[in-house]
């Protein structure tokens, strides 16, 4: 029983710790060998640009930034402790997976907030900004000159710009939602 739940735990670690490194690498590697806006043609569909953001996902700024950050932070423990209590409840791997991913990609952007702005001393702790740099454009063009509001002027399909800790949060919750539609029913029956 015990060896169960420590496979559990160590899987859910794993995943984290993976997710964790791989995203600190990839926005330090960026941070350090691109300047702010830089763009890399990886395929004319997907490139690497150089974004810093300093609020939530899209750019969208709630007052102080230290409330945003102190948000972050408190929905990580929270998170943490789900996936704590699921792991001694033997939960399926594939919830277990889906919390991990959501917690490593939480934390990947906390990390950010809370050491980006000493570590590379543009502000102090809590006020750092969150490295982006995954860019996929898949349709450019423009709008009918025939749309009000915005007739003629440039549209890109899928313009955010983002980090693979905010792949692994949408993951993390897409698979959630798989889980509890697919396996939870069977599980409670």
């Amino acid at each position: 029983m015990m060896q169960s739940i420590t496979k559990k735990a160590l899987f859910s670690a794993s995943l984290v710790f993976i997710i964790l490194l791989l995203d600190q690498i990839i926005k330090i590697w960026v941070k350090t060998s691109f300047y702010l806006g830089e763009e890399l043609y990886i395929t004319s569909f997907f490139r690497l640009v150089f974004v810093e953001n300093n609020g939530m996902a899209f750019g969208i700024s709630l007052g102080d930034k230290i409330y945003l950050t102190l948000f972050r932070i408190l929905a990580s423990i929270a998170i943490l402790i789900y996936l704590i209590l699921n792991v001694k409840k033997k939960a399926h791997n594939l919830s277990l997976a889906s919390i991990a991913l959501i917690f490593a990609g939480a934390t990947g952007n906390i990390i950010d907030c809370v050491f980006y702005g000493r570590w590379f001393d543009y502000a102090p702790y809590f006020y750092g900004k969150v490295v982006d740099m995954f860019y996929f454009p898949l349709i450019e063009g423009h709008y009918w000159d025939w749309i009000p509001g915005v007739g003629g002027q440039p549209f890109v399909f899928f313009a955010p710009v983002f980090n693979l800790a905010d792949s692994a949060i949408c993951i993390g919750v897409a698979l959630l939602l798989l889980y509890e539609s697919k396996f939870a029913k069977h599980e409670n029956k």
